[in-house]
C-alpha cells in the first residue's frame, strides 16, 4: 500500500477526532498506528483511556496540562514541541507503523514553535508504505500543497456559544 500525507484542518471541532477514527478503522485491519500529541498532555483526554484498550494503536503525548500562550510561548513550550517532533522523526523512520498522526501539529507550524521546512522535507523523505495525518487549525499552506488529502473542519454552530463548557467524554 502507498502511503498518502493527509491534513485536517479548519475551526470546526473534529479534527483530531477523525484522526482516531482512522486509526481505529485501520486497527480492525490489522494496521499498527501511532499518535503522537503535540501540545496536549497524556493521561487527561478520554482517547487515552479508550486507547490503551484498543491493539495496534499508541497513544505519545508532549505537552503541559495548561494551553501554551502563543502569543508569549515559553521556552518549555518550545523544547516540548521539538522533542514531539524529534520523537516524531524517529517514529517515521523506524518501520514500525502503518500510519503516524501528528495530532496538532498545525498549530505548532503556525505559531512557529517548529520549523516549516523540517516537518517539508521529514514528509517528502518518510518511508513510501507510510500514511502520515497531521491536525490541527491553521494548517500552513505549504502543508496542503504538499498533501494528497486535505479536509477543512468549519464551525457552523457550538456549544461555546451557549456557554456550555467541554464535557468529560465528549470534549476531552
Amino acid at each position: 500500500m502507498k502511503g498518502l500525507i493527509q491534513v485536517y484542518t479548519g475551526n470546526g471541532k473534529g479534527k483530531s477526532t477523525a484522526a482516531f477514527g482512522l486509526a481505529l478503522r485501520a486497527s480492525g485491519r490489522g494496521l499498527k498506528t501511532i499518535i503522537i500529541q503535540f501540545m496536549k498532555q497524556g493521561n487527561t483526554y478520554g482517547e487515552h483511556f479508550a486507547i490503551a484498550k484498543i491493539e495496534n494503536i499508541e497513544i505519545v503525548s508532549f505537552g503541559k496540562p495548561k494551553f501554551v500562550n502563543f502569543k508569549n510561548p515559553s521556552k518549555e513550550d518550545i523544547e516540548l514541541v521539538n522533542e514531539a517532533f524529534e520523537f516524531s522523526k524517529k517514529t517515521i523512520n523506524s518501520g514500525k507503523y502503518d500510519i503516524v498522526i501528528l495530532d496538532e501539529i498545525n498549530i505548532a507550524l503556525n505559531f512557529k514553535l517548529l520549523e516549516i521546512e523540517k516537518v517539508i522535507d521529514l514528509l517528502k523523505n518518510r518511508p513510501e508504505n507510510l500514511e502520515v495525518v497531521l491536525t490541527g487549525r491553521l494548517a500552513p499552506q505549504e502543508l496542503i500543497d504538499l498533501a494528497d488529502l486535505v479536509s477543512e473542519i468549519v464551525e457552523i454552530k457550538h456549544p461555546y456559544q451557549k456557554g456550555i463548557g467541554a464535557r468529560e467524554g465528549i470534549e476531552y
